[in-house]
């Protein structure tokens, strides 16, 4: 049987969601790994140390913790905002493109395929705001 387009057989739901910025990759990485940048991806208040296993909570309760930080390249976390029985995976790619830097989000660990979709307008707004947030620091 055929699944449904976002649902995987080891981890759930999937989604990825990315856009293509015009600004340097070194630029890219530096702010969403600051706290202005951090704040618009993972939520306000929040820190993300470069260190495997380093919790993190954000203003609004989102908490999880580090799986993986490589600079310049890409952060992997648990992401559980606060109204959530269970844990996702949020992975953040920064990649250099030829008119600029791809920034990608992939959440998987999802319930169902709404929830999918909720994701997906979620990280669709959050690229939305780093793109808005990039152009004005110009």
């Amino acid at each position: 049987m055929e699944r449904p387009v976002g649902q995987t057989r080891d981890v759930g739901w999937e989604i990825g969601v990315s856009r293509t910025v015009s600004h340097g990759s070194a630029e890219v990485w530096s702010f969403l790994t600051s706290p202005e940048g951090v704040a618009l991806w993972v939520g306000p208040g929040a820190l993300l140390e470069p260190t495997k296993g380093a919790r993190y909570t954000a203003d609004d309760g989102t908490a999880g913790e580090v799986r993986s930080f490589r600079p310049g390249d890409r952060i992997r976390i648990t992401w559980r905002p606060a109204v959530w029985t269970h844990d996702s995976i949020v992975q953040l790619v920064v990649r250099p493109a030829a008119t600029g830097t791809s920034v990608r989000f992939h959440q998987e660990h999802l319930v169902d395929a709404d929830e999918r979709e909720r994701q997906r307008t979620h990280w669709s707004d959050v690229l939305g705001a780093i793109t808005s947030a990039l152009a004005e620091r110009q």
